[in-house]
């Protein structure tokens, strides 16, 4: 398969995953007890991890302690709480909108962690894909609750965060994507439990749809859905899958006109088409070829360099590697 061929298959099997995600409004508000956040997202990462650790069979060892702990936190409980109440009170197309400036936050922090570098096309694309998210879900009946627009918010940089730094992290030889996977929605969970059960306790009975819509979120939502999504963190560019995430405000409003009835206008048909520009805009621009005598540098897929990587990036992971060893060293 030619690069090209391999960067657009990667590209869409990496938005299956947002496509996904997507359907969490619908999930939540049709499915799960309401006023229920951190039971949401606490039933929704911890059995997925505690699956993927007994498959994989590795634990953490060294700095990956608390490198789980972090990206767990930022990728999984943190985001998946900050997410569910931004479901719970807000129409799922505001809350997708507010969730479009994760771009943005990954742009920058690539540039100041990852050493890519800020392109015009990359700021034009951020614009397009707000304004198209933006044209995709406003209308009359939209109301504006501002916990839950400084609760997505919060989500955006939350995981914006989390991604860039499982990118300049990677994971460590020898572990599976299974594994690193597994490491971090269990750590997401443990650190919702406490929280879960002294605020919000457990429920005293669940339906059957309840039932149906834990399972979906935990299966679907999070085991299979934050496999993809890492796997092609390591092999695509982090802005390139953060642009991907407007898949999901996308599968909302298609999900919100196929099953709740609700009606399509030529203004969100426009927006649609400019969240879709955006996000090939940002593919077609983030995988450049490497310049000439970069031919012979290996690439290094698991850590998550790709050839747009520059010298500032090869600095960081060499300190991370010096880190690793020395905890390695202490290791009895």
């Amino acid at each position: 398969m030619s690069g090209r061929g391999r960067i657009l298959g990667d590209s869409l099997v990496t938005a299956l995953a947002p496509v996904v995600w997507g359907s969490t409004y619908l999930v939540t508000t049709e499915l799960l007890p309401p006023d229920r956040p951190l039971l949401a997202a606490l039933l929704r990462a911890l059995p997925a991890g505690l699956l993927l650790v007994l498959f994989a069979r590795t634990l953490p060892s060294g700095v990956w302690w608390w490198r789980s702990l972090i990206l767990g936190t930022l990728n999984i409980g943190a985001f998946l709480y900050l997410l569910y109440v931004a479901a719970y009170l807000l129409p799922g197309g505001v809350a997708a909108l507010v969730m479009a400036v994760q771009p943005v936050i990954v742009m920058l922090l690539a540039a100041l962690l990852l050493g890519d570098r800020l392109r015009l096309t990359h700021v034009l694309a951020c614009l397009l894909g707000a304004s198209g998210v933006g044209l995709l879900v406003a209308g009359p009946e939209t109301a504006l609750n501002p916990v839950g627009i400084l609760a997505g918010l919060c989500a955006a940089v939350s995981m914006g965060t989390g991604l860039v730094l499982t990118k300049r992290w990677g994971r460590p030889a020898g572990v599976s994507l299974l594994g690193a996977t597994g490491w971090q929605l269990t750590a997401g969970g443990l650190v919702l439990l406490p929280p879960t059960l002294l605020l919000e306790g457990l429920p005293a009975s669940l339906s059957a749809a309840n039932l149906a819509g834990y399972t979906y979120l935990g299966l679907v939502g999070a085991l299979l859905s934050y496999l993809v999504w890492f796997r092609g963190l390591e092999r695509l560019p982090a802005l390139a899958v953060s642009f991907l995430s407007f898949a999901s405000p996308l599968t909302a409003t298609l999900l919100g006109f196929l099953v709740l009835d609700e009606t399509l206008t030529p203004a969100q048909g426009a927006g649609a088409l400019a969240a879709i520009g955006a996000v090939l805009l940002v593919q077609l621009t983030s995988h450049r070829p490497a310049r000439k005598g970069n031919e012979d540098r290996p690439r290094l897929a698991r850590t998550g360099e790709t050839n747009g990587s520059m010298t500032e990036t090869n600095r960081f992971r060499q300190t991370d590697r010096t880190i690793d060893n020395r905890h390695s060293n202490k290791a009895p």
